[in-house]
């Protein structure tokens, strides 16, 4: 069994959630921010995963403060905003720290199976890290790496979790 399935998170009401509950999808996990200039990445990650959930893909979104302050809104304000101004219907959880002492398990497991350049840390908000459908991180995409861009990277993991 992978270790991202031993890893639970927090929906944006607190409620822990087990990354067991994906198991066998292939995963694209994103930290946000809802005011960050890249948040317009919001609607083509929607349109991404409203191309492909029913084929096994699913977004993930976890928002997070670190960089500029472009979080500062509470987890439900955060929920709302994505919903009315994106039109984000992907998962999203609770707010986290990506880097440093306090950061999230998920983003120091993510860092430290697909390092970055020069540093592991997150360098930004929309980091994006793909994950196959048996649970192995398999490629880390800059903050300014386009979903458009991630597309065929999708295309073949479902195409290999189909075999």
């Amino acid at each position: 069994m992978s270790e991202i399935y031993d890893i639970d998170v927090q929906r944006p009401n607190g409620k822990s959630l087990s990354l067991e509950t994906y198991k066998g999808k292939v995963l694209l996990i994103v930290n946000t921010a809802t005011e960050c200039g890249l948040a317009t990445q919001f609607k083509p990650l929607e349109e991404l995963y409203q191309e492909f959930k029913d084929d096994g893909l699913i977004v993930l979104g976890f928002p997070c403060n670190q960089f500029g302050g472009q979080e500062p809104v509470t987890d439900e304000e955060m929920t709302s905003t994505c919903e009315i101004n994106f039109g984000v219907t992907f998962p999203l959880f609770k707010k986290i720290d990506v880097n440093g002492k306090n950061a999230h398990s998920l983003f120091q497991y993510l860092k430290k199976s697909l390092p970055g350049f020069l540093t592991n840390d997150i360098k930004w908000n929309f980091t994006k890290f793909l994950v196959d459908h048996e649970g192995n991180p398999v490629k880390r995409f800059a903050p300014t790496d386009q979903p458009s861009e991630i597309r065929r990277h999708v295309v073949k993991l479902l195409n290999n979790a189909e075999k």
